[in-house]
């Protein structure tokens, strides 16, 4: 039989059932829709919430029935009528009833507080005089009884009219009530507050802040204070580097890319170093750094290595600008090892790393320890910390001693924290790829970060791109530096690249891709960038299900499998990686051929790496992107980007620029919602709106 035919009976009358009776070890708090009746018991274990038909069971039943007995013989006594036996009274006034039962209504508004703020209190008059409470919450208002002696009941009435004096509980009948006179809303007496204020205020001293900032200097120099003595100018410049003219050093600037130098300086500006052309003239007083480069067989410097080395040498702060793939990591990395073999504290009686290099990912930071790796001098211990790796292990490395930290900033910080590893000793410092790690947001964790490290140290910065707020970061934590800057600041691709703009529907994407992988080369590998990490695994899904090798790339994925499809990638096991643009940054496999824009990026800079991540190291290479309607919006920026690549530009993409240039025009001059056109706003408004958007 069901659960409906158990309690109804053949004619639909409802078969009325006893309560069950419970143990005390069934007890169970019960949720209450509307009402919630609170029973504050000595025993552990009692329920906070009673339902309705646990009044019922024999716990309560046992006090209800004391409660009537003793109300029924006050009342034969004093000769009132039955109706007023459950004795009920109002709160601020004579309570009638049994001298044993006190019961008095507050509003339900307050009932939270008596319960929240007021338990304890009422647990301790309990347990110390056998009182009992119960509380039950109504729809308006609730009812407070209190059973025991006349002085437990006022006592216990007593704390709760204390907390809940600052709202002023309510009548049954009347207007809200007054807080009693000397109360303070609070479950601790007035002389008990009164008393804490004065030791808080005797214990306390008040920080004088204005003070502090004018004497910033004074607790600054007072924090390094013992700090060991520094060497930054390792710079031994070549003959043949100081004979050259001025006349010979622009023509050579102007050959290699057209590099510029500045000074950053406010005050007089120092000579600019002149380049180097080779690497004897840059380190061959450092027989070390030249067995490395001769074992890897490097010919000649980049452009960005010429300038950079000597500045860098000298000791001087190095803001270093260059497209990506221009050999920016040596550029820092080299002089680093110079700067820390020749620092007057040896390695030994340092207690913590002597280099520190900030990057934006795990990626970048992987592939800078193998640039450390492969360019070992010294016998420097270097390690890569990351988050999304085994921290136990990066721990371990950190405190068992290590000379070169590569770390991503908010890996760095979780350890620094916890006084896991020493930032003072730090005496290089690197900011590579500076721009991308304001774009991700690691800025208030490079302050934190910077401040541990001492003031005097060297820095040197790197960038693809001049924005503002690698302006402000680099104008805030390096001293005096110099720029170099390789091309333009101004965002362009490189040259080596041809750019291909394809313009297609939304749902023809995948036919565009199938399409260029059916035609691909043995010999090409391409780098497919998607907008979203589910579309990066639903295309390499779609791709594998069509026999396609292919890997993919983006933050969801773990670690292990990241490194993995990198380094299928860049052995040729498969020659497709499907990507977020946590690619487009730092990933350097030299013989990638084409890069391919399934969607198109979220601004003009990402386009500008992505297009980087091939044509390197002297190598050409093709990019492919598809355009939609909806990146119209990008269209001016892109044109400005093939132009000075000297690539071809679409004439569609030249009427895509136009019409979102005149549709922004008219925008801006159509009222704005709820204006004069008779308030129309409203509905009509916004889709008139969105619908020109598409025009």
């Amino acid at each position: 039989m069901s659960d409906w035919e158990d309690n109804n009976d053949a004619d639909s009358v409802v078969n009325a059932k006893p309560a069950p009776a419970f143990k005390n070890s069934e007890w169970r708090p019960q949720s209450s829709e509307s009402k919630e009746n609170v029973y504050f018991g000595v025993k552990r274990g009692r329920p906070a919430a009673l339902g309705k038909s646990d009044q019922d069971g024999p716990q309560w039943r046992n006090w209800r029935d004391q409660a009537d007995t003793c109300s029924r013989e006050f009342n034969s006594r004093n000769g009132e009528r039955d109706a007023n036996r459950r004795g009920r009274g109002q709160i601020g006034g004579h309570t009638s009833g049994s001298p044993n039962v006190m019961s008095f209504t507050v509003d339900n508004s307050v009932v939270g507080r008596v319960i929240g703020r007021g338990g304890s209190k009422i647990r301790e008059i309990e347990e110390s005089s056998g009182a009992r409470i119960k509380i039950n919450r109504g729809d308006v208002e609730g009812e407070v009884v209190i059973f025991g002696d006349i002085d437990v009941q006022q006592k216990a009435k007593e704390i709760i009219d204390d907390l809940i004096s600052d709202n002023g509980p309510r009548f049954r009948d009347g207007p809200r009530a007054p807080a009693p006179a000397g109360r303070n809303g609070s479950c601790w007496s007035s002389s008990d507050l009164q008393q804490s204020a004065t030791k808080y205020s005797e214990q306390t001293e008040r920080i004088d802040w204005l003070a502090i900032r004018e004497n910033k200097d004074k607790y600054i120099a007072m924090k390094w204070q013992d700090l060991p003595p520094m060497k930054k100018d390792f710079y031994i410049e070549d003959p043949a580097v100081s004979a050259r003219s001025a006349e010979e050093i622009d023509a050579w600037r102007k050959e290699n890319n057209s590099i510029f130098v500045d000074d950053l300086k406010e005050e007089e500006k120092r000579p600019i170093p002149n380049p180097v052309c080779t690497f004897e003239e840059a380190f061959l007083h450092y027989p070390g750094i030249m067995e490395n480069i001769v074992r890897v067989g490097f010919t000649k410097p980049t452009p960005i290595q010429s300038q950079a080395w000597p500045i860098v040498l000298k000791g001087l702060d190095l803001i270093g600008i260059a497209q990506t793939g221009t050999g920016k990591t040596l550029a820092y990395l080299l002089p680093g090892f110079i700067h820390m073999d020749q620092q007057p504290l040896s390695r030994d009686k340092r207690d913590g790393p002597g280099m520190l290099v900030l990057t934006p990912t795990r990626e970048l930071a992987l592939q800078i320890e193998t640039e450390c790796n492969k360019y070992s001098y010294k016998g420097f211990k270097s390690i890569c910390i990351y988050g999304g790796g085994d921290r136990r292990a990066q721990i371990k490395m950190v405190t068992s001693g290590v000379d070169i930290v590569i770390a991503t900033p908010g890996r760095l910080n979780d350890l620094q924290m916890n006084n896991l590893i020493n930032l003072r000793t730090i005496t290089y410092l690197v900011l590579d790829e500076a721009d991308r790690m304001l774009d991700m947001g690691f800025e208030p964790q490079i302050m934190k970060l910077i401040l541990d490290i001492r003031p005097d140290r060297q820095t040197v910065m790197t960038s693809a791109t001049w924005p503002p707020g690698v302006r402000r970061l680099a104008k805030s934590y390096l001293k005096d530096p110099m720029m170099v800057y390789v091309g333009t600041l101004d965002l362009a691709a490189v040259n080596t690249v041809q750019q291909i703009v394809l313009f297609v529907q939304e749902e023809e994407k995948k036919a565009y891709v199938f399409d260029f992988i059916r035609n691909m080369e043995p010999e090409d590998k391409a780098l497919i960038f998607v907008g979203r990490k589910a579309n990066v695994d639903d295309l390499s899904s779609d791709l594998s299900l069509r026999g396609t090798a292919v890997q993919s790339l983006h933050g969801d994925r773990e670690q292990c499998d990241r490194e993995e499809a990198l380094q299928d990638f860049r052995d040729g096991n498969v020659r497709i990686l499907v990507a977020t643009d946590l690619a487009s940054r730092g990933l350097d496999v030299s013989d990638i051929t084409h890069v391919f824009n399934f969607d198109f990026p979220r601004n003009i800079e990402e386009y500008v790496h992505r297009v980087g991540r091939t044509g390197r190291a002297g190598r050409s290479g093709v990019s492919v992107t598809l355009v939609t309607r909806d990146d119209w919006s990008k269209a001016a920026e892109l044109i400005n980007i093939l132009e000075r690549a000297g690539q071809e530009v679409p004439e569609e993409l030249v009427l895509m620029a136009e019409r979102f240039e005149k549709k922004q025009r008219e925008r801006a001059m159509m009222p704005t919602r709820g204006g004069s056109r008779g308030g129309g706003g409203g509905r009509g408004g916004g889709r008139r709106d969105r619908d020109l958007t598409w025009i």
